[in-house]
């Protein structure tokens, strides 16, 4: 199966400085993941920068704005966990650009599926605001490509990284044809995801899981409630938001998640887009902050897209 792996060598760039959980080895260890001889199909393709003017559904002006705004010569703390120094505008535009050109590889037909290994992360990113490791919100900013460019209606996002996706939820909670689901640690920054938000039309699903819970409560909680819930939204595109953080070696949270969960959430996954939308699938880098762990789970999530 084609699936297409969108990089650059600028997100390593993004500098977050000594000891900072969110940085460029994480991309080296995965890319490094996916070097072994299985992964020779991938169709390895360079992530552009997102024009400014894609940013502007997901994103006010005003935030954009303060992002370009930022001083480029030097590394300014946004808040105690976000950094944005030299390198960080253009690996910030390249996630985001990854993110858009995954849209259209698999829109327009020659890729079946694509992964985005980029960094900043982008889940945390509200409409107005950055911050948990993230500038912009890179899985809606694709999602509004899509609309854009692509005329789709119903997008969903399937979101498992350990810490929920406050920014993703901010920006979809209020439009009915977008749907977002996520698995997250509660209690867990950023302190949102509780079962009582809900969206304006029931759109918004989180399934909050106990610290220490592991794969059988993983597990069921996607098979018995997210799964069913993207089926009956019937999704034109599924988005993917593939933090690998609730991997029992993380050092950010505690979940108890093994790599054969992300290959069996995935697979689960797959199956949803088979009924409703085929080869519609672009998977983003989010979370993940044990490089071994991360880097073993990437492959995992990888070698299931590629149906292998």
């Amino acid at each position: 199966m084609n699936v297409a792996l969108f990089t650059h060598p600028a997100v390593l760039g993004h500098d977050t400085g000594p000891e900072h959980p969110e940085c460029a080895d994480r991309i080296r260890f995965i890319l490094r993941a996916l070097e072994t001889p299985e992964f020779v199909p991938l169709l390895r393709e360079i992530a552009p920068e997102a024009p400014l003017e894609a940013l502007r559904p997901a994103h006010t002006r005003a935030h954009i704005d303060a992002i370009l705004a930022l001083p480029r010569d030097r590394v300014t703390y946004i808040d105690g966990d976000t950094v944005f120094g030299p390198g960080s505008l253009e690996a910030a535009l390249r996630a985001a650009g990854g993110a858009i050109a995954g849209v259209d590889a698999v829109m327009e037909g020659w890729a079946k599926a694509a992964f985005i290994a980029t960094r900043p992360p982008g889940h945390h990113a509200e409409s107005n605001r950055a911050m948990g490791f993230c500038l912009f919100n890179n899985v809606a900013v694709a999602a509004f490509h899509a609309r854009a460019r692509w005329g789709l209606k119903r997008i969903a996002v399937a979101d498992f990284d350990v810490h929920h996706g406050n920014g993703t939820q901010d920006i979809f909670a209020p439009d009915p044809d977008l749907f977002y689901a996520s698995t997250h640690q509660q209690p867990c920054y950023p302190g949102t995801g509780m079962v009582y938000e809900r969206g304006v039309a029931a759109n918004v699903l989180n399934v909050p899981l106990p610290p220490g819970s592991g794969s059988d409560d993983f597990r069921e909680s996607w098979e018995h409630k997210i799964i069913p819930a993207l089926g009956a939204f019937r999704p034109e595109l599924l988005l993917i938001s593939a933090g690998f953080d609730a991997h029992a070696a993380d050092p950010l949270a505690q979940l108890r998640l093994r790599e054969a969960d992300y290959s069996w959430v995935t697979n689960a996954l797959l199956a949803v887009a088979d009924t409703h939308c085929p080869d519609r699938v672009v998977s983003l880098l989010e979370g993940g902050y044990n490089l071994t762990a991360t880097a073993a789970s990437a492959a995992a999530h990888v070698r299931a897209l590629m149906r292998l």
